[in-house]
């Protein structure tokens, strides 16, 4: 939620001259009559995230009373009480946290971030049950109105003598008014008059049952108040659920946490629970997604790792995980810091980074026995994250081995699906003596690469790569057991000494002499467009290419900083001939025959234009080509 202020035209006065009442921001209200009017398959979600506000709010309160006791007044016995009636159809979910003020119940209550509205629309319009959705994006409060024909907000922020209340029905307007006397003396109650369809959320019993399933993680003590009764009864302990030891925790309760801390109702992929102890004492809490979270590549690549200090939330800012573990969502509790750490100490603290480098050699441990015990599982692991952890291949030398282990790839082998590096190795042909690969924009664009076709035809495996960041690993990557990455868009071919794979065949060559004068004299003709013209052993239906010149950017390491608006500052491009091509043959034969000029110079556009296209890319020259081959097929025709 944001705190941008309510735009004062959306205002307007009500009898109570100390009332007023707001129009919702067009995301919120757009936001509402999905909540009013959509059928979710679970409305529980609903009590989940109310109770998850409640939490946070006395986690801040926490954190803040470290530095001001005066704002815990004194009380630091935090806790959720729910409330339900019957008679009257409510249900009431009352904290002791921070607490909201005039301001902030309007600010928060009617506002939220238009990103996360505009994502959650999106995803909802893509998936049928919208409730799986709720609490990815920020809108976990607004599904109170699921259940509600009218939603009380009563608060008082702590340290403040005044109390507001909040109301709204859902239809598009919202008051904020001082409370009554009975007001909490620090901290929120939120008290949801219930749709006749949703009175059952007033039943005592089912709230406990909804409570134990899906908020028995919760870090605050919860309690339910019966009607009539004075006394609350606990029903969740507030026990922090990693300082339990492991073996005590069911998985129901590790996804329920996952589910309360990301939003994401689907089972995690990976659950990593274990405490450190000796120079550091630091409890951990992690998971690893089953699908990628809807921010994964937001341009900030900031981790999602919480920080607790002996309980008390500190930040999310720390930097426990590297960019390129930041799908990993979890929690790290230290016994070491102290609690009044600031951003600064953080940013320079060497148990910080020993906690991050711990952690993440930890993450990376994990996902190698998960590889090894269920390959499946990991697949969808990497499916969803691999682009992600191949950016730590360009930006962590340090854990390039273990990425290397863990990395897999499509590639030319057909049927084989993902492969991983060492199966890659294992199978390489004779005479190989480096680890190819090829980069293009989407795999499709890859197989269909005029560049493969000698490697094809000697059975040789190629990775193909389509991600942006392979395009910058691969040219700092030295290389795996030995072997070194080259691009089959690079330099000069060395399949040369590689035999053809059996029951393969190719066409007899032209004249070796007459393809290096061909090759002159379109050099000639093209001058600066290329940086030299040769014959081809990569090259084996296609009749030419481009490649890029042995030192600077491969190809499509050229176009990527083109897009982006820079120079990559490389040769021109190499034009390769295929001498075996009956169309290189002919032109080959006719420039060695003498008297051939023209029709060399105007091969020589034709055959750069199409090398543009196999490329990937339209010819320099669009009229000149489709001018040059015009005249071609006319000349053809008239014959």
């Amino acid at each position: 939620m944001n705190n941008d202020s309510v735009d004062n035209d959306s205002v307007t006065r009500t009898e109570n001259p100390a009332a007023e009442t707001h129009a919702f921001a067009a995301d919120v209200a757009q936001l509402l009559r999905l909540m009013v009017h959509s059928v979710y398959s679970d409305r529980d979600v609903f009590l989940r995230e109310l109770i998850s506000n409640a939490a946070d709010a006395c986690e801040k309160l926490r954190h803040l009373a470290v530095t001001d006791e005066s704002l815990a007044a004194g009380d630091t016995a935090f806790g959720i009480v729910l409330e339900p009636d019957g008679t009257a159809g409510t249900l009431t979910i009352s904290d002791n946290g921070i607490g909201m003020s005039r301001q902030e119940l309007a600010d928060n209550l009617g506002t939220i971030a238009r990103s996360g509205t505009r994502a959650f629309v999106e995803a909802l319009e893509q998936k049928q049950d919208g409730s799986a959705l709720i609490g990815q994006f920020g809108v976990g409060f607004y599904s109170a109105f699921m259940v509600a024909k009218e939603v009380v907000v009563t608060s008082r922020r702590a340290g403040a003598a005044e109390a507001w209340t909040w109301r709204s029905d859902g239809s598009g307007t919202f008051t904020v008014e001082p409370a009554g006397a009975d007001a909490p003396a620090r901290g929120t109650r939120v008290t949801v008059v219930l749709n006749d369809d949703a009175r059952d959320y007033a039943d005592a019993l089912r709230l406990e049952d909804i409570v134990r399933t899906h908020a028995a993680h919760i870090p605050v003590p919860i309690s339910l108040r019966k009607a009539g009764e004075s006394e609350a009864q606990q029903i969740v302990d507030g026990t922090a659920l990693w300082t339990r030891p492991k073996a005590a925790v069911q998985a129901e309760e590790y996804n329920a946490f996952y589910t309360a801390l990301t939003g994401d109702s689907t089972e995690p992929a990976l659950t990593i629970h274990y405490r450190a102890e000796g120079r550091q004492d630091y409890s951990v809490l992690a998971f690893v997604p089953a699908r990628r979270p809807f921010d994964l590549f937001n341009p900030d690549r900031k981790g999602r790792i919480k920080l607790y200090v002996r309980r008390v939330f500190i930040t999310e800012d720390a930097a426990l995980t590297p960019g390129w573990l930041r799908f990993v969502r979890g929690i790290v509790d230290s016994e070491d810091l102290p609690l009044n750490i600031s951003r600064e100490m953080l940013q320079n603290n060497p148990l910080i980074e020993a906690i991050r480098k711990a952690l993440t050699g930890r993450v990376l441990g994990e996902l190698e026995k998960l590889a090894g015990s269920d390959a499946d599982a990991y697949l969808k692991v990497w499916e969803a994250f691999g682009a992600v952890l191949k950016e730590g291949l360009y930006e962590e030398p340090d854990r390039r081995d273990a990425l290397f282990g863990l990395a897999r790839f499509r590639t030319t082998r057909d049927g084989a699906g993902w492969r991983s590096l060492a199966e890659i190795l294992a199978d390489k042909r004779e005479n190989q003596t480096a680890l190819y690969y090829v980069l293009a924009d989407n795999e499709a664009a890859a197989r269909s690469s005029p560049h493969l076709e000698g490697y094809r035809a000697r059975g040789i495996e190629v990775m193909l790569l389509t991600d942006p960041v392979d395009a910058f690993w691969v040219q700092t990557a030295l290389g795996y057991e030995g072997k070194p990455f080259r691009s089959v868009t690079q330099g000069s071919d060395d399949l040369a000494q590689i035999p053809l794979a059996e029951g393969v065949s190719e066409p007899e060559a032209g004249k070796a002499g007459d393809v290096a004068a061909l090759s002159a004299l379109i050099k000639q003709a093209l001058g600066d467009k290329v940086s030299a013209v040769r014959a081809s052993e990569r090259l084996a239906t296609s009749p030419v290419c481009l490649v890029a010149p042995e030192y600077g950017p491969d190809r499509q390491l050229e176009k990527l900083m083109s897009r982006s608006g820079e120079k990559a500052g490389g040769l021109a491009p190499v034009l390769e001939l295929n001498p075996r091509h009956a169309l290189i043959k002919a032109l080959a034969a006719k420039a060695a025959a003498g008297g051939a000029a023209d029709a060399v110079e105007a091969g020589a556009k034709l055959l750069f234009g199409q090398a543009r296209i196999l490329d990937g890319e339209v010819p320099d020259d669009p009229a000149a080509f489709v001018e040059a081959l015009s005249d071609l097929i006319g000349k053809s025709l008239a014959s």
